[in-house]
């Protein structure tokens, strides 16, 4: 039996009125409603937070790290991601925020945007290689590596192997901190302060390397409002602000083709529209295409369901903090190409949930099961009967986890043709 995978998104069974709207959301059809309560399928889920997004009962939830668990390092360094500067509309420099994580208990704040902008200088030196599959793909988004993973087994080979710029930023702040105070890496705890749960997953259950560097994920909204009272007196020294432009632009959808600049690129957010995309990449027809970057959430990372602001307004807080230099540059010097760890150790894996049976021939049954199965199904998709389509429901009915008679549908027509047959037997008696 394979192991238990961490997930982020959890549901509280107590909050679930067994509504369909996450049934109908989930981009690899994960969730189930079964006795009037939702179940998530522990081996199809890839932490997208789609489900926390769409519940009007707050029934899902993410699991995050709470900002006292910094007190179990002699050091600490906050890690915000560059969506969290689009928060606030009155921010005048991203020193403001830096500054404010400090008053908060932090020792220190280094900005992920400069984890960013190495890892775009990174994806560069990769795409020079004329031997990588085309388009390739953008590895930063977590989800969008597990979708693939769960629905795109073709294009692993395609994720480009380099690590998400909270791990390198993590790596560099450890060691640039224990340098400077003389410190023990090991006393050192960096806290990724995250816009959404697939990114506190990629940190205790990683892709492409065996441990993380990042030693907690603290979610936008468990620190928004404290931030926000530090904010006021925060001072703005543009001295300590590291990142380029570039960098800081990661946050929005888009921002990581501006910085990698291939040729011939593409952004697309938002889930639905990344499967389609990826489709279109499967079937190559997207021939040409360069380099694709692909994010979970609409509007990239400052749409993330952890977020407080609402995603237009930082999208737009974003562009004007990244938009200070006309003609920006990533700064990064070729030997922090060797000086830290930035690719993958590990090859990524296809997610086989979706296979039907380990047994090819029996996997092979279950597939002409599944199809006479579906023709006799209304295809009305209404997910009544608990599963999201009717697809679905007839691979659960196979699986053993549904039986036809789940099908409100079919229920009423065996309700007609047992009310006739009773009607048949009473006029037989009678006669």
């Amino acid at each position: 039996m394979s192991q238990k995978r961490f997930h982020s998104v959890r549901l509280e069974a107590d909050k679930c009125r067994g509504c369909t709207n996450c049934l109908k959301r989930c981009p690899t059809e994960a969730i189930r409603v079964r006795g009037g309560r939702a179940h998530i399928i522990d081996e199809r889920c890839i932490d997208c937070g789609e489900c926390i997004r769409v519940c009007d009962y707050h029934a899902k939830v993410a699991v995050t790290d709470p900002l006292s668990s910094i007190s179990n390092f002699k050091y600490r360094i906050a890690l915000p991601a560059p969506s969290l500067y689009g928060q606030f509309n009155d921010l005048k420099g991203i020193s403001q925020i830096l500054n404010g994580l400090k008053h908060m208990g932090f020792d220190d704040a280094f900005e992920v945007a400069r984890g960013a902008d190495v890892v775009s200088r990174a994806i560069r030196e990769r795409l020079k290689n004329p031997d990588l599959p085309r388009p390739v793909i953008s590895s930063a988004c977590p989800a969008i590596v597990r979708l693939i993973q769960v629905r795109f087994p073709d294009l692993l080979d395609h994720i480009v192997d380099v690590r998400q710029p909270m791990e390198v930023a993590a790596m560099i702040a450890r060691r640039e901190f224990a340098r400077s105070h003389g410190a023990d890496e090991k006393d050192v705890g960096c806290f990724f302060i995250t816009p959404c749960p697939a990114k506190v997953t990629a940190i205790r259950s990683p892709i492409g390397h065996r441990k993380s560097a990042v030693d907690g994920a603290i979610s936008v909204l468990e620190i928004y409002g404290l931030l926000s009272s530090q904010l006021r007196n925060a001072p703005i020294d543009i001295g300590i602000e590291t990142a380029s432009d570039l960098g800081v632009g990661w946050a929005r959808s888009g921002g990581e083709c501006n910085a990698v600049s291939p040729d011939n690129s593409m952004a697309v957010d938002g889930i639905e529209n990344c499967i389609h995309v990826l489709e279109e990449i499967e079937d190559n027809r997207l021939r040409g295409l360069e380099f694709f970057e692909g994010a979970a959430c609409t509007g990239g990372c400052v749409g993330g369901p952890l977020n407080f602001e609402n995603n237009y307004v930082a999208r737009s807080n974003v562009r004007r903090l990244a938009s200070r230099d006309p003609n920006p540059d990533l700064n990064v010097d070729s030997g922090m190409m060797t000086k830290y760890d930035l690719y993958y150790s590990e090859v990524i894996r296809p997610n086989a949930a979706m296979k039907l049976d380990d047994d090819l021939m029996e996997a092979m049954r279950k597939m002409d099961q599944i199809e006479k199965i579906y023709s006799e199904l209304p295809g009305y998709d209404c997910g009544s009967c608990g599963s999201p389509t009717c697809r679905t429901f007839a691979e659960d009915i196979v699986q053993g986890a549904a039986t036809k008679m789940d099908c409100i549908h079919k229920m009423k027509e065996q309700l007609r043709v047992m009310a006739q047959q009773m009607v048949d037997l009473a006029q037989t008696t009678r006669e």
